[in-house]
């Protein structure tokens, strides 16, 4: 079995995968202090409640923006699932599609991922939006090629940094209000969070569209994920799938092109449901 982890800015996501099924899944903030044994002692356990054992798992692939934990991370899959895994970045690593950025380099491990799970699965051109600490727009043209994209505040961010310099304004949860005109400040904080938030990703969706399809013939998927996707997708009609396993699934693409004993020519196109 597959031990995938995807180490983000918020959270790591541990995944188990037996082939091409998802046996579970678990999350954990992040928190820079974490050791190997600490994750292991919380993954270990959870793993026992699904039945699954450190013993099941052959392989593992990491991917991470979190400088960090990639050793604590290394080193858990290493000391306690007894395998060296694969890393996402890597020279070595095929991702299966080309890097077109002035500087491949600079491509984050997380986006890079997302990209080779949306080609395998929708039709191209596509844009990825990906909701979470940041907010990240992937564009892939029609051959199947990362171009690069957009990267803003997230809006948990964005609220957070409202709150902290503007001494009178209280932090307040980030929901879809019922008017854009707020009765009271904390009304109007919402409503400038949910609806310009809302605002910014159609503004730059519309604008990639543009570039990707210039005569406005060719259709230009978009496929959204993140933690608080589905919130922003209410207010907007330019996001037409919502796939929560985008990243996880990348992983485990990548490790099937990559791994000796699964390695594939090439991904094969797969379904995936809205969830």
């Amino acid at each position: 079995m597959l031990l995938a982890i995807d180490a983000g800015n918020t959270n790591v996501v541990f995944a188990v995968f037996d082939g091409a099924e998802k046996r579970a899944h678990w999350r954990i903030s992040t928190d820079s202090r974490r050791t190997a044994d600490e994750y292991a002692v919380w993954l270990i356990s959870l793993m026992g409640m699904k039945g699954l054992s450190p013993a099941d798992i052959t392989d593992a692939i990491l991917s991470s923006v979190v400088p960090s934990q990639t050793y604590a991370l290394t080193k858990l899959a290493e000391e306690h699932f007894g395998c060296e895994p694969m890393r996402v970045g890597a020279p070595d690593v095929d991702l299966g599609i080309r890097i077109k950025l002035d500087n491949p380099r600079e491509a984050g491990a997380d986006r890079v991922v997302n990209a080779v799970s949306a080609v395998a699965a929708y039709p191209t051109p596509l844009i990825v939006i990906d909701i979470g600490t940041g907010t990240t727009f992937d564009v892939v043209d029609a051959a199947g090629d990362f171009l690069g994209g957009v990267i803003a505040p997230g809006p948990a961010l964005s609220l957070d940094a409202l709150h902290k310099v503007a001494a009178q304004l209280p932090k307040v949860d980030i929901v879809r209000p019922a008017t854009a005109i707020g009765r009271g400040t904390v009304g109007a904080m919402q409503s400038g969070m949910f609806w310009g938030y809302t605002g910014l990703i159609e503004g730059i969706l519309k604008r990639i569209i543009a570039e990707l399809s210039p005569d406005g013939l060719t259709p230009v998927t978009v496929i959204g994920t993140g933690g608080l996707v589905r919130l922003f997708a209410e207010g907007s009609d330019l996001i037409h799938h919502i796939d929560g396993d985008l990243t996880l699934r990348g992983l485990r693409l990548i490790h099937e092109r990559n791994s000796p004993r699964l390695k594939t020519g090439s991904y094969d196109r797969q379904e995936a449901s809205d969830g």
